[in-house]
This record gives C-alpha cells, sequence and structure tokens, in this order.
C-alpha cells in the first residue's frame, strides 16, 4: 500500500508555504475645516492636497503711519504729565496673520472698539477685490422691502432671507426701507446684500462691519444663528467683525480672529456644527390663557382674533429675568404661544385622512380631534428652530389622538412637518367663494384695492357679499356668527374678507403614537 502524498494545489493551515496577502494600510484624508462631508479614504501613494480648493490663503498685516500734527500748548501738557512723546512713531495694528476664506465659511474678527478690527476687515477687502460691503448697500426709493429683496428669485427665498436676518413682521415687509428704524433698515439691507450676494455666486465674501451691534442680544444671537445656516445651507462666504462675543456660540465661525490688543491676535479655526439656538435651553413651555394672546394678535398675519372654541393654550417664556433701567423685574418675555380648539364640523381632506370617521359624528370628533388654530413666535427669534420645537413638545400634551391645522403658509415654511404632523393635502376654494370673488369682479370692485373699505361701507350690495363670507367663516368656526358680521365696522370686514379670499390652506394631520398615554401637562408658573 502506497502512502498518501498531500495535493500541492489544496492549501492547509498547516502549509509553511502558504504566504498572507498583507494589504496595503488605508489613510485617512484629513478632516478639512468647514467641510461636511465625511473624509475619503485614499492611497498612501497618492498626493494629499495641501488645501481644500474651496479655500483662499491670505495674509493680512496693518501698520499705521500717524500723520504729524502741529504741537500746542495742551497737547505738551498731556504729553508732559502723561510721559509721552511728540512725535509719534509707526504703530502696528494687526501682526501678520494668516487667514482662510471660502464658499460656506464666515470668518469673525472680535475685539474690543480700537483693537484694529474695521482695519483688518478694510485690509481683507483691499486684497479680496469684488466683495459686497453691508453698509455701502443701499434701497430703492420708490420699492418696497419684499420687491427689493431677492427681486429675480422666487418669494419664499426672499421670505427666507427677511425672517433670518430677523425682519419676521409681515406688515414691514411692504414699507420702504425710509419708514424702517435704524435697527430694522440694518436687518432689510443685511438680506438684500445676501441676496445681491448669492446671486453674483462670486467667491468673494460678504463684509459686514459691526455685526448686530446695535441690537438687542437676543435678537442679535437669532440673527448670528440664522446667518451659520445660510452660510451653509447656500455656500456663502462672509467676513464679519464685532465687539460682542456673546454672539460666537450661534454663529460658529469656521475662523476666529480675537484681538488682544498692541497688534497681537489669536486665530482659531473650528468646524460648526448642528445645535439649537443657544437661549433655548432658558425657555420653558407652560399654560397660558386667551389674555397672553393678546400680545401676539397684531404679530399674526390674520387681523381677527378668531379662535374658535378654544380648549388648551401654551406658552414659551424667556426664564431669564427682565431688566429695565438696570434693575431685575419680575416676570419673563413671552416669544411664543400655540393655541389649539375645537375643529370645523366638516372639512374634505380630514375625511380623506381618516376614512370618513367624523363624518356627521360631532360628539366623536370633539371626544377625538384638535384644531391648532394658532402659533405665533415673536418676530425676533423666528427662523431659529423654536416654531416645531414648541409645536411638537405640545402635541403630546392636548390629550386626543389626533391634531390637525389649516396653515396658509404651509407652502412657505414646512414648520408642522418638522414637528411631527403629516401634510394630507391643499384645501380647494370652495365654490361659493369663488362665486362672491367672480360677482365682485363683475361689479368693478378689487379686494385689494385701497378703496375697498369705503366700497364696503357705501355700497350695500358689496357689503352683503362680504359679510355672507365672513358669516359662513364664523359659521364653520365659532357658529352662529350673523349678529357679529351685523356689528362689525367695514374697516374689520374687508380686513376679514382679504384674508379669506385668497387663503388656500394646507392640511396637516398628527395622531398620538398607538399604546402611548396623553403627557403630562406642565404646572403654570406665576411670577
Amino acid at each position: 500500500m502506497q502512502p498518501q502524498t498531500a495535493d500541492p494545489r489544496k492549501r492547509t493551515h498547516q502549509s509553511p508555504e502558504r504566504k498572507r496577502r498583507v494589504k496595503p494600510p488605508r489613510v485617512r484624508a484629513p478632516r478639512w475645516e468647514g467641510v461636511h462631508a465625511r473624509p475619503a479614504l485614499v492611497h498612501p501613494a497618492e498626493p494629499l492636497p495641501s488645501e481644500p480648493p474651496n479655500e483662499t490663503v491670505i495674509n493680512i498685516e496693518s501698520i499705521r503711519q500717524p500723520t504729524p500734527l502741529r504741537p500746542t500748548h495742551r497737547m505738551g501738557e498731556v504729553a508732559h504729565r502723561f510721559g509721552l512723546l511728540l512725535e509719534t512713531t509707526a504703530q502696528r495694528i494687526l501682526e501678520p496673520t494668516e487667514l482662510r476664506l471660502g464658499r460656506g465659511r464666515i470668518v469673525l474678527l472680535l475685539g474690543p472698539s480700537g483693537s484694529g478690527k474695521s482695519t483688518a476687515l478694510s485690509e481683507i477687502a483691499r486684497q479680496r477685490c469684488g466683495g459686497l460691503d453691508v453698509e455701502r448697500v443701499t434701497f430703492p426709493t420708490d420699492r418696497s422691502v419684499i420687491d427689493a429683496v431677492c427681486p429675480n428669485e422666487p418669494l419664499p427665498r426672499a421670505l427666507e432671507l427677511l425672517s433670518a436676518c430677523g425682519l419676521g413682521e409681515s406688515p414691514l415687509w411692504i414699507r420702504r426701507s425710509t419708514e424702517l428704524s435704524d435697527g430694522q433698515r440694518f436687518r432689510a439691507r443685511l438680506a438684500r446684500a445676501i441676496g445681491l450676494h448669492y446671486r453674483g455666486r462670486s467667491a468673494a465674501p460678504l463684509f459686514c462691519d459691526e455685526f448686530c451691534s446695535g441690537l438687542h442680544r437676543r435678537l442679535a444671537k437669532a440673527v448670528a444663528y440664522n446667518l451659520r445656516k445660510l452660510a451653509t445651507r447656500h455656500q456663502l462666504s462672509m467676513v464679519l467683525s464685532s465687539s460682542n462675543d456673546d454672539v460666537v456660540a450661534d454663529l460658529q465661525p469656521d475662523v476666529l480672529v480675537r484681538f488682544l490688543g498692541r497688534g497681537r491676535c489669536e486665530v482659531r479655526r473650528q468646524s460648526p456644527r448642528r445645535k439649537p439656538v443657544s437661549f433655548r435651553r432658558r425657555l420653558h413651555i407652560e399654560p397660558g390663557c386667551k389674555a397672553d394672546y393678546d400680545a401676539f394678535a397684531a404679530m399674526h398675519y390674520r387681523a381677527t382674533d378668531e379662535l374658535g372654541f378654544v380648549d388648551k393654550i401654551y406658552v414659551m417664556r424667556d426664564r431669564r429675568p427682565r431688566v429695565r433701567n438696570g434693575s431685575e423685574t419680575s416676570g419673563a418675555d413671552l416669544l411664543g404661544i400655540v393655541v389649539y380648539s375645537h375643529g370645523p364640523l366638516e372639512l374634505a381632506l380630514r375625511n380623506q385622512a381618516t376614512g370618513g370617521r367624523y363624518v356627521r359624528n360631532p360628539r366623536r370628533l370633539n371626544r377625538e380631534v384638535r384644531i391648532l388654530r394658532r402659533l405665533v413666535i415673536h418676530p425676533d427669534v423666528r427662523g431659529c428652530g423654536l416654531g416645531h420645537w414648541l409645536v411638537q413638545k405640545t402635541l403630546p400634551l392636548v390629550g386626543v389622538a389626533k391634531v390637525e391645522c389649516l396653515a396658509a403658509m404651509g407652502e412657505v415654511n414646512p414648520v408642522f412637518e418638522k414637528a411631527g404632523m403629516v401634510r394630507v393635502g391643499t384645501c380647494a376654494v370652495p365654490p361659493e367663494r369663488a362665486g362672491i370673488a367672480d360677482q365682485l369682479r363683475a361689479m368693478d370692485v378689487d379686494p385689494f384695492a385701497r378703496d375697498f373699505v369705503a366700497q364696503v361701507a357705501r355700497r350695500p350690495k358689496v357689503r352683503r357679499l362680504v359679510a355672507r363670507l365672513v358669516y359662513d367663516w364664523y359659521l364653520a368656526t365659532t357658529a352662529g356668527g350673523e349678529k357679529r358680521v351685523e356689528r362689525q365696522s367695514p374697516e374689520f370686514l374687508a380686513q376679514t374678507f382679504r384674508n379669506l379670499i385668497g387663503s388656500r390652506p394646507v392640511y396637516y394631520l398628527w395622531q398620538r403614537p398607538a399604546g402611548r398615554k396623553p403627557a403630562r401637562r406642565p404646572r403654570r408658573r406665576v411670577a
């Protein structure tokens, strides 16, 4: 019997001739500052780039040559008292500093007044020709604010920029810039500058000296937070200077240059990350009442105060005490309110979403469904994610299985979708409303003309048509509004009619997860 020999084609673990294949090591590329993409894997033989192609490196230095003055008696006395020289030498404002600019990057020059921020900003602007200075942006005198911001872009883009810059009140959008206050004019100028900078799609940065220095500090933080989002979303390049360091946490600059005095500065580079606005941890949600809505009624785009049959109201307060005349007072600032009411008896999109569960069943409707009637956020803090945060926190507190919402701003702002509500569809214009609009058009009456109030007051037929539409709306929301319509003034009827005639709200629906109990309501704090 011949001994068996091993087959050389078969590999065994005991074979000493087997060689393990060694893969070349994989080296991760460095994570570039300000770039949120995941770093790619590259082969070590490939040359690593020295810097991202999105960056531009500049070196700045500033030395001031003083202009000699003719000595005077007072100058000599001051020099004698404080040991100064009348013949001043060259002064170094900024030591040689390297900065990296690029799309999606924000450079913040931070320091006290007189430390050399404006000089450094001017030096950067000199080297980076083609940039846009916010202070030099002008408004056309014959246009409104909304027509001057992103005139060649869709309306949602202009509304996004105005709200992000802290100008979220719709009545201000249809005014001239000369009719605004100094703080409002700065915010409108900032929004117009960002729109012009975005339209040009230039790699040159946008410059702003004394960024938000004249604004309320909470408003300044909100503008800084929104500006960070705009820079990342639209890949904008910005160079800002400020003497207030409270905006650093929300602005999250990619490069922070802190001026230390006598030409010295400290450069710190960081990568921005997504996080809530800094003052959100001070906010508190608590139950409110209808009296709290009086402070927000003027901030809502609807002039009417009809809230329907109110069930629950929640307010969002800033827990930091108010400061007046240098001393703290009791109470806290109201920054937001949400109102939940009983919904109308019939809605076509509700029946579509629920399979007709509440058709001609008002008892079941009142037991299981509420409607989010109002959501108002203070204009100073709009765009900071507080609206959907307030809705998200209060939806489980309502205590019902479903919460619906009709939002006219749903086509522009997806705040309710971010809060967890599902968009069902857009409401169609009722035939009765379209018929009333056709009758007014045949009578040569324009609801958005300046003389519409006079037409309602002088012409009984026009008033009857307007009152019938307003009455139908009252009947669907609060019921029995015939006498109220008779008592209302032509101005109030005209404004309510304008809000209703062109409205095509988006219908949203939220359902409580199966098996989850209603959340516990927070206690109301008494100042």
